[in-house]
């Protein structure tokens, strides 16, 4: 049996029968699969030549690395996985591209694995990151991933800037089957997170989830009104917020990068959470991520369903990456 790895949070962390948990594993690599399909179809398809040689020469192998790059896995670990390569073949005899592709990818995606979303008290987890990522989008399909689990769940629509950010939140807590506390459109983000957290407590609830304004990570006061948020919430649950989601769009490629380390600095992110990674022909933007920021990615968007937010796991995306 393949052991997930510790950002593999399907199992829960607890002890599960064998066929379980293949049958989970099974699944997300499928998830994984579909979600990486249009970085296969359009960059990586010409790899899968490649990688069935035992012998590469020099021209081979450069075209190996623009595809590589291509992909978007950054230069630092494309030189990585190359040096790897070149040194194999350096004795004169065959190697297994695929093999060393995985071994070395598996050897950075395993640097910072994310924990487990697992319930102990009332959790409040807090969204942020810049406008059109998917924010609202993606806390509606957690909410759904932890609803599914049998945990209770509260959501809270703390973007009171935009009426339709709202509204698109109640939608998704009637798709999830869970209760959304709102306010009027303009109210006060800090007031409604603390009142979120106040009623979950009271009444045991595992999870607070909380929207937050789509905000430039240039724009100081939007900054440090995530910093009030925090106040507030620490006013019900001193510990408050136990994760901070900086979400990320998987399309913006490398450029997404500076504001994920801005927002790192201010805003006491915890993990990280990709989206749209089904519609990015650069979907080994993953790995530059994580090296770069040293955060761990807890989750990822590969679909527009209720069910295609995906707790991130190293091997079924390596795997999903490289069959080709």
């Amino acid at each position: 049996m393949r052991i997930p790895g510790a950002g593999f949070t399907l199992c829960f962390g607890r002890l599960r029968v064998r066929e379980v948990c293949v049958g989970l594993l099974d699944g997300l690599l499928n998830q994984f699969k579909k979600g990486l399909k249009r970085t296969q179809e359009l960059v990586l398809a010409p790899m899968g030549r490649l990688l069935g040689l035992r012998r590469l020469d020099e021209a081979q192998l450069e075209e190996l690395e623009d595809l590589l790059l291509q992909a978007d896995l950054g230069v630092k670990a494309v030189d990585q996985l190359m040096t790897r390569l070149r040194t194999e073949l350096k004795g004169g005899s065959e190697v297994d591209p695929k093999a060393i592709l995985k071994e070395e990818l598996l050897k950075l995606l395993h640097q910072r694995p994310a924990l487990p979303f697992q319930a102990a008290g009332t959790q409040v987890v807090l969204l942020v990151g810049v406008n059109g990522v998917g924010k609202t989008t993606t806390l509606g399909k957690l909410a759904a991933f932890l609803k599914r689990r049998g945990e209770g769940v509260l959501v809270v629509a703390g973007d009171t800037f935009r009426a339709a950010a709202i509204d698109q939140l109640e939608l998704w807590g009637q798709r999830a089957g869970v209760p959304v506390i709102r306010n009027q459109m303009g109210g006060d983000p800090a007031a409604i997170a603390f009142d979120g957290a106040t009623s979950a407590k009271a009444k045991g609830t595992s999870w607070v989830l909380i929207d937050t304004a789509g905000r430039l990570h240039t724009k100081d006061h939007l900054m440090k009104e995530l910093d009030k948020i925090h106040r507030s919430l620490q006013k019900v649950i001193p510990d408050a917020p136990h994760r901070v989601l900086l979400v990320l769009d998987a399309t913006t490629g490398q450029n997404g990068l500076q504001q994920a380390e801005v927002f790192a600095r201010t805003a006491g992110v915890t993990d990280l959470v990709l989206t749209k990674l089904d519609g990015s022909a650069k979907g080994g933007v993953v790995v530059p991520i994580l090296d770069r920021l040293r955060l761990p990615i807890a989750f990822v968007g590969v679909g527009e369903g209720v069910d295609d937010l995906i707790p991130f796991d190293a091997e079924a995306f390596v795997d999903g990456l490289l069959d080709v």
